[in-house]
């Protein structure tokens, strides 16, 4: 007699992402008293990078947005300055990928408007644009950057067209884009890209679901499901899979998962509840989460993607009782490793003007890097040119290392010369003023670093290395450029150089200390 073993047993998967939880900032790390916009357009109102937090406000005449240190807390100044250069209310902004200091912005004025962002954020209103893109007849709902190519925008508005533009280009005023997209019979609610922007996935009001090359413009398949009404769409990396996010016929909230080969039939489709509001994803391509943020919810769904049956593995859920408007999303260079945070949001909370950091976290006892959770990752380098992508070449992100120690400190001098050298001589041109002042600037720093270098000559002799350039080697500098890294590089010096300073000098009163302590313990004898 054969005894057979039980089955009833459920089979557990597992995951290393199974126990992640979302841990909300204190209400003194929050941004309070933000004037949030009360647009109802279905964006996220609001753009983060490891330095600045952007985010859409509401304004009487003409349309504004803030610009933020990542690094503020507490109560915002209601007379802060904003970046307010629209003549309509701003409906979408976002952070270009490759330069920190660079941010662009669409608006009901049916203009896209590419702003510079002061290295010390915005100390007065900011009214001139670097860039003005004109070529919509109606408002501009959505703005996306390529994601690999340095200076091409992507932008879509209420007159149907999907519109590329080349930044790249001497003229402050740009009328005519490289490549306009006429597929779409209604407004475009979202747009996403594949890893290398070979491919640009389109969610219509039509109801349709587009998959194009959005070089050409050529369309290569659409999905027109009758059982899902789809809002918002991602491509999932490179996992050649399509999510989408929308209603069903019943008008529940409903996400599906399509085959990137293949949209007549969705590869699953998945009914949550019976709520309203828009459903947000959003996915992290290294560690395959996808996360859902409802408009006006105040809690966030979590999944694991797989490439084989049944593909989308729920995890858990993170429940708040404020409600979100928008969200903000932390690029992964931005993130602190040390805490095993592998996602951050910034939260809209309309009814309390407030803006609330969330991270979301792989609990670990260990405090060293954790490899596996972080592997290589899109950095701050483009990996092509504009014209390099015009011309038919695709490449993939250039990837970084997050783990501390590898990355550059100060990362302004590499974005900077991301731009490319051209783009700042022309905009020393438009600013004729700007290279004197940095040249007296720069004059001004080596004054400084000489009074500082008087009193560290030996820590300079240990140290002929500074910001990956060698100071016995340095050449002196010949366009603006290269005089604006020079300053920014020569000031994080003399930041550095204070710093240990100040640790000596503490140093120092700590030996006296102690030499006192010591002979006033000693016998009077003995001295």
């Amino acid at each position: 007699m054969t005894v057979s073993k039980m089955t009833w047993r459920p089979q557990y998967r597992s995951s290393k992402f199974r126990h992640v939880f979302g841990k909300a900032a204190t209400k003194e790390s929050c941004y309070d008293g933000v004037p949030i916009t009360r647009s109802v357009q279905d964006n996220n109102f609001c753009a983060v990078n490891p330095r600045f937090l952007a985010v859409i406000t509401e304004c009487a005449g003409g349309g504004a947005f803030l610009v933020l240190s990542v690094h503020h807390r507490g109560k915002v100044d209601p007379h802060h300055p904003r970046v307010s250069g629209h003549r309509g209310n701003v409906l979408d902004i976002k952070w270009n990928p490759f330069n920190d200091w660079c941010i662009a912005s669409g608006s009901e004025d049916t203009t896209v408007k590419v702003w510079e962002i002061p290295p010390h954020g915005v100390l007065k209103n900011l009214t001139v644009p670097w860039k003005e893109l004109q070529g919509h007849s109606r408002r501009v709902s959505l703005i996306e950057w390529h994601p690999t190519a340095n200076n091409i925008l992507f932008s879509t508005a209420y007159d149907y067209q999907v519109m590329i533009w080349n930044l790249d280009c001497p003229e402050q005023v740009i009328k005519n884009p490289v490549r306009t997209i006429s597929h779409h019979t209604d407004v475009v609610l979202s747009m996403s890209f594949n890893t290398d922007c070979s491919l640009l996935a389109t969610t219509c009001k039509d109801r349709k679901v587009r998959l194009m090359e959005p070089r050409s413009g050529n369309l290569l398949r659409e999905a027109n499901c009758k059982t899902h009404k789809a809002s918002k769409v991602l491509i999932l990396g490179n996992m050649k899979m399509l999510l989408t996010t929308g209603t069903s016929r019943w008008n529940e909230r409903q996400i599906a998962l399509w085959d990137q080969d293949d949209l007549s039939v969705p590869l699953l489709e998945e009914n949550l509840d019976g709520s309203s509001g828009v459903l947000f994803p959003f996915y992290d391509p290294d560690t395959h989460m996808l996360y859902l943020a409802g408009k006006g919810d105040g809690n966030i769904r979590y999944y694991e993607i797989s490439s084989e049956k049944p593909y989308i593995h729920f995890l858990t859920e993170y429940r708040s009782h404020l409600p979100q408007k928008g969200m903000g999303v932390m690029p992964k260079r931005g993130l602190d490793v040390s805490s095993c945070e592998v996602f951050r949001f910034y939260k809209l909370v309309t009814i309390k003007s407030l803006i609330e950091p969330l991270s979301m976290i792989v609990p670990r006892r260990s405090e060293s890097y954790q490899e596996d959770l972080y592997p290589m990752t899109a950095g701050y380098k483009p990996a092509l040119t504009a014209d390099e992508w015009l011309s038919g070449i695709n490449k993939g992100p250039v990837l970084m290392s997050l783990k501390p120690g590898s990355q550059i400190a100060d990362s302004y001098s590499e974005m900077s010369k991301g731009t490319g050298n051209s783009l700042d001589t022309r905009r020393s041109q438009s600013r004729p003023g700007m290279l004197q002042l940095q040249y007296i600037q720069d004059q001004m720093g080596t004054k400084d670093s000489k009074e500082d270098g008087d009193h560290a000559d030996d820590d300079r002799s240990r140290m002929p290395v500074s910001n990956g350039e060698d100071l016995a080697l340095c050449s002196p500098p010949r366009t603006e450029n290269e005089l604006r890294l020079k300053f920014h590089r020569q000031q994080e010096e003399i930041r550095r150089l204070r710093e240990l300073l100040n640790q000596r000098d503490v140093r120092i009163k700590q030996l006296e200390l102690e030499i006192k302590n010591i002979k006033n313990s000693q016998p009077q004898g003995s001295l």
